[in-house]
């Protein structure tokens, strides 16, 4: 069995399904891992699938997955557009990062518009919902497929 594909995700998301519905709409972080566990295991890949709402704990998962994975995926969340750690971590990562987004962070407020995480990942997808994360994983498994 190949190495686990990480799916990482950053701080509030583990407020989903309650946090402005409106933006990120009424699926819960639990039933979005369920999503992304389904799709994985139909490519024969299992996921670690983890959430913290602290900056450096979502650095160590980035070097644990470095380690131990086959790829990242990454809802950085808010830190999305202010960490600087998140993006050297990404650089150093020797993995495939996809970075998704449930809203499209380019359709909101001014401050959403940079992503440091974006230029350091291999692709960003956004505005999907919860597909944004089922797509990010589809194009983990394509760039793990030209390895």
């Amino acid at each position: 069995m190949p190495k686990p594909i990480y799916i990482i995700n950053g701080p509030n998301l583990n407020l989903l399904g309650q946090r402005e519905p409106d933006i990120y709409g009424y699926q819960t972080l639990a039933d979005i891992e369920a999503l992304c566990t389904k799709q994985a295991q139909a490519h024969g890949y299992q996921i670690v699938f983890s959430q913290s709402n602290i900056e450096g704990e979502l650095v160590n998962q980035i070097q644990a997955a470095n380690k131990l994975g086959s790829a990242v995926v990454i809802n950085p969340a808010a830190y999305t557009h202010t960490s600087v750690a998140l993006y050297d971590c990404i650089k150093a990562c020797e993995l495939p990062v996809i970075e998704v987004h449930l809203s499209q962070p380019h359709a909101r407020e001014d401050f959403r518009h940079v992503s440091y995480v974006s230029q350091a990942a291999k692709a960003t997808i956004s505005g999907m919902g919860a597909q944004s994360y089922i797509l990010g994983l589809d194009a983990a498994l394509h760039l793990l497929t030209l390895n």
